[in-house]
């Protein structure tokens, strides 16, 4: 008897760490769907209602198309957050750990090689381009647009890295970016119809992931980073 129970705890408490872990990923994964969901949007209901494709929305369809996606990815911000405080999984919990001089090297630095990606990518300032050629009015909302999705990349990013701590441990390893890297990156891929972007956005998944942890997990100062690489 005693031998069977020094042999069936360790494996109910593996059990437990593994569904908790489990658990927390389908908040990552709920994240990501929200996202694809602009696609559904995009290419199945409003290109049949409209019977042209994304590119060819005109003003008042591209702004409707962006109110809609903000509808759908604000419910599903707010049901992540909710579900997961009443869980007992703080996703943004309070820190007063000083970020060392090391880490805002290392940030500077990846905030840096993401923007010169970036402006090599637009061949100048994406915000003047796009700026430019959508006007004012679309440029205002397609900005709103981009600050919901960072917030649910983010939300990728820090159920990701709660969820292999739990299984793995090594709080070090940007395991939030990875999975932003292998859902969020790579689906661009798809979205943009290019390996191209599909890698890059990868990258910088990776990129914010590891910003996530060299902020000490200070949410603020992280998504406002996180703004700044995807935006600018």
């Amino acid at each position: 008897m005693k031998n069977t129970l020094a042999v069936t705890a360790p494996v109910k408490k593996e059990k437990g760490r593994f569904l908790k872990g489990l658990d927390i990923l389908t908040y990552a994964l709920t994240a990501f769907l929200a996202l694809g969901l602009e696609g559904v949007l995009a290419f199945v209901i409003e290109q049949n209602l409209y019977r042209c494709n994304i590119k060819e929305f005109n003003t008042w369809q591209s702004i409707l198309h962006w109110v809609l996606t903000y509808i759908i990815w604000g419910a599903f911000a707010f049901y992540i957050c909710r579900i997961t405080k009443k869980k007992g999984y703080e996703l943004f919990p309070k820190t007063d750990k000083k970020i060392r001089p090391w880490q805002w090297i290392c940030i500077a630095v990846g905030v840096t090689v993401c923007l010169i990606s970036t402006w090599i990518d637009w061949n100048g300032s994406k915000v003047l381009t796009e700026l430019e050629h959508k006007g004012l009015l679309l440029f205002i909302f397609q900005y709103i647009y981009y600050f919901v999705e960072v917030f649910l990349v983010m939300l990728i990013i820090v159920c990701g890295q709660k969820a292999c701590e739990v299984w793995f441990g090594k709080e070090s390893i940007p395991y939030g970016g990875i999975i932003a890297a292998l859902t969020w990156g790579l689906g661009h891929w798809w979205s943009k119809g290019s390996l191209t972007a599909g890698l890059f956005t990868a990258f910088c998944g990776l990129v914010l992931g590891s910003v996530y942890l060299l902020t000490n997990r200070k949410a603020k100062l992280t998504y406002a980073l996180l703004c700044i690489i995807f935006i600018l």
